[in-house]
């Protein structure tokens, strides 16, 4: 997940997915998560706090209505698993909310943009402190490039390469009011 607040000075927004492309990209991505497991019933999303778990909510609701039946969702946050806290700050630390046991089942990481790696390696750390999935995957709305980890997500929305100081924000109605991926650019970078 990307930490970095958006840049508070003025900046060029950029759309890159809107809405329709993102509600599509959902459908395309829950495809490809379902063709991935052998039995969805043992499907298991956990969204990385704070936009990830929003993503995951959205994308359990069209999982459970292309497979027909309920699929688990929780919450994992890596937050004290995170080996750059002075480089991003700290931030309030949610619940981990594991609806049932972990051990065997096919876990689908959530994060909204992929940047440096380092979120989803504390949160494969914080994880296999709760038992021994079956396996785990990586879904991603967006890969922006820049990775310091060799961390590769399974299931992408859109590559979108970027500068370092660019900011990639996913808008979710249920937190935002409105849909969409936008690029940031504050006025004062360079190329």
């Amino acid at each position: 997940m990307e930490r970095s607040s958006l840049p508070a000075q003025s900046s060029e927004r950029r759309t890159i997915l809107d809405a329709s492309e993102l509600h599509r990209t959902v459908i395309r991505l829950c495809s490809q998560v379902l063709e991935g497991v052998a039995d969805s019933h043992q499907l298991l999303l956990l969204g990385i706090p704070t936009r990830g778990a929003a993503l995951s909510r959205v994308l359990v609701r069209e999982l459970e209505r292309e497979a027909g039946h309920a699929i688990d969702q929780g919450v994992l946050d890596p937050t004290f698993h995170r080996d750059d806290l002075e480089r991003v700050g700290t931030r309030l630390a949610e619940a981990t909310d594991l609806p049932v046991p972990i051990d065997g089942r096919h876990v689908v990481l959530v994060d909204d943009v992929v940047f440096t790696g380092r979120t989803v390696r504390a949160a494969l750390e914080a994880l296999h402190g709760w038992g021994r999935p079956a396996s785990v995957k990586l879904l991603a709305m967006v890969d922006r490039g820049h990775r310091e980890l060799p961390i590769q997500p399974d299931f992408v929305g859109r590559v979108v390469p970027t500068s370092r100081q660019e900011f990639i924000h996913l808008m979710l109605d249920e937190v935002d009011g409105e849909e969409g991926v936008v690029l940031l650019r504050p006025l004062s970078a360079e190329d």
